[in-house]
């Protein structure tokens, strides 16, 4: 029983399932590594988080 680790590459739009504090929900993958940097789509914050930390926050990756 393996588990799937999802990757996510650069220009991806990710939806969380929280909130952010300017109202917005959706996220950039800016930089991929050990660390994800994303930027919140509506006020431009730029944030890092460790992959493992992404996996449990991320609700959906939004399809072009």
């Amino acid at each position: 029983m393996e588990k799937q680790i999802k990757n996510y590459n650069i220009d991806d739009i990710l939806e969380f399932k929280k909130l952010h504090p300017c109202g917005g929900k959706t996220w950039k993958v800016i930089r991929v590594g050990v660390d994800y940097k994303l930027e919140c789509t509506t006020c431009k914050r730029i944030i890092i988080i460790p992959r493992i930390d992404l996996r449990k926050k991320v609700k959906r990756k939004i399809e072009d």
